[in-house]
């Protein structure tokens, strides 16, 4: 290869196993100077240890990596940031109680005798914010940044170290619109820089948007590439599926029966206000809103998570007193939350503990519980779900997440809950993933459940909903019965509160 056309970063027969998985399978990968590459795949296809590859936290078994033309040998993180490559992952490396500033020097710390130079480092970093056109405070705590202004610290930290190289894994996964649309401009100023981005991401409409080529892996394996004239979603779809996918949002035609569950004039505050509701049995019904309208807090009064201040909760026709999470459990209220990291899973422990927590009394008798039992009908969950795992005892924090959330849903229709609440059931999870989830709440809703969905994704909420419930500012803003007339603007027009509606 000619020096001119040499590449920016090049991966050449890369190998990874791990046991009882073979996670990486002669994967190539490139990437030019000034380019931006998606990298796609379904949960599990070998994404997340590719890039840990790139970055030093995982060892290839065999392969080779260059960066411009020159061979690397990397055994931690750190040499391959020396190297010039930084990767910003989805979980940010921040420590919370460091400064903006300190935090961008960590480690590399302009200083005399041992004395760090505080103005300088600050100079410094107003330096590097003003060029990727972050307005943050160098001396504010991390702890006090959005999820945005973290995300250019990262940037911030890999630029000081003049990294040629950036691997975004999941870049716009809790931002805004308006935080995306800034997201995709500062990448549009880092290619012209000569900088090379890799994009991961289950958002197939960003990719139109900032890739130049794309990368598909499946099962390990790269499957294919395409050019920026090919990024076409249907496309992308069957390559990463490896099957065609007919119809994205699977959604039947139900008649929902009598009602379930109903929410009557609940208040929290300002954050949930006057808000009621009903589901009824073999429904799906949608809560939709933009970021901070107030459908969380409202499903977490539901759910027992929290107190309301006023309004009342019926189930069946009986009231429920919900003082904890486990009194709306034992009623039949199951709540699948939007954090299954923090909130859905105890990532320490293994896959079968975390299916039976919420099923002890099931698989227990006199204070012992019945492994063999819990065992036998979690491992019927796994075949059920088609859950890729090595085996019951791995830990949940090493699944990806399409699969954590399986992990999350099993447990619960172990549970044979009446009321099944799915916060964001589908962000960051790929699109065959995702077929398999609206599957399930096809045949919940079937089996008389009561289904409620909050998505923050509007041709979900269009493509699998009944009803649809919009809110803002903790008030219920419309409601409406899903048909051909209800679009994506009726639903925006809503959600920023143009006008109420009922149809």
């Amino acid at each position: 290869m000619s020096a001119g056309n040499q590449y920016l970063l090049e991966l050449k027969g890369i190998e990874k196993r791990f046991p009882g998985v073979h996670a990486l399978q002669s994967v190539d990968f490139e990437l030019r100077s000034g380019e931006c590459v998606a990298l796609l795949g379904e949960n599990g296809a070998g994404k997340s240890t590719l890039i840990k590859v790139m970055g030093g936290a995982h060892q290839a078994d065999s392969g080779l990596v260059s960066v411009q033309g020159v061979l690397q040998s990397w055994e931690k993180p750190t040499d391959s940031l020396d190297a010039g490559v930084a990767i910003i992952y989805q979980e940010f490396n921040l420590v919370p109680g460091l400064t903006a500033a300190e935090n961008v020097f960590l480690g590399i710390e302009p200083s005399d005798f041992g004395w760090v130079r505080k103005s300088e480092e600050k100079e410094k970093v107003r330096e590097v914010f003003n060029r990727i056109g972050a307005e943050i405070n160098p001396g504010a705590l991390c702890d006090s940044l959005t999820v945005a202004e973290k995300q250019l610290v990262e940037i911030a930290k890999a630029l000081v170290r003049d990294a040629q190289i950036l691997v975004m894994d999941e870049p716009s996964a809790a931002l805004t619109k308006k935080e995306v649309e800034q997201l995709y401009l500062l990448i549009d100023e880092l290619k012209l820089r000569g900088i090379g981005v890799v994009y991961v991401s289950h958002r197939l409409e960003e990719i139109e948007r900032v890739a130049d080529r794309a990368i598909v892996m499946r099962d390990g394996a790269r499957v294919g590439e395409l050019g920026r004239e090919e990024l076409d979603r249907a496309k992308i779809i069957e390559m990463m599926v490896g099957r065609k996918l007919e119809n994205e949002f699977p959604k039947e035609v139900r008649t929902p029966g009598a009602v379930r569950l109903r929410a009557k004039n609940l208040n929290r505050g300002q954050k949930v206000r006057n808000v009621s509701l009903e589901v009824r049995a073999g429904e799906i019904l949608a809560l939709t809103g933009l970021v901070g309208a107030g459908r969380t807090e409202t499903v977490r009064l539901l759910f027992g998570a929290d107190r309301a201040d006023t309004g009342e909760v019926e189930l069946d026709g009986r009231t429920l007193q919900l003082g904890s999470p486990s009194d709306a459990i034992e009623a039949g209220i199951c709540l699948l939350t939007e954090d299954r990291k923090d909130q859905g899973l105890v990532l320490g422990q293994s896959i079968k503990e975390n299916f039976g927590l919420p099923n002890l009394k099931k698989f227990s008798r006199k204070g012992w519980v019945n492994r063999s039992l819990e065992g036998q009908s979690f491992g019927e969950y796994i075949k059920k779900l088609q859950i890729k795992v090595s085996g019951q005892s791995q830990l949940a924090s090493q699944l990806s997440g399409g699969n954590q959330q399986k992990v999350v849903l099993a447990k619960w229709l172990e549970r044979n809950a009446e009321i099944l609440i799915f916060d964001e059931p589908t962000r960051g999870i790929d699109v065959g993933a995702k077929f398999e989830i609206y599957q399930w709440m096809n045949q919940l809703a079937k089996a008389g459940k009561g289904i409620i969905m909050i998505s923050s994704e509007l041709p979900e909420v269009l493509g699998m909903s009944d009803r649809i419930l919009v809110m803002k500012e903790g008030q219920l803003m419309g409601e409406l019965v899903n048909g051909p007339e209800v679009t994506q603007e009726v639903l925006m027009s809503l959600a920023i509160g143009e006008h109420a509606a009922c149809l």
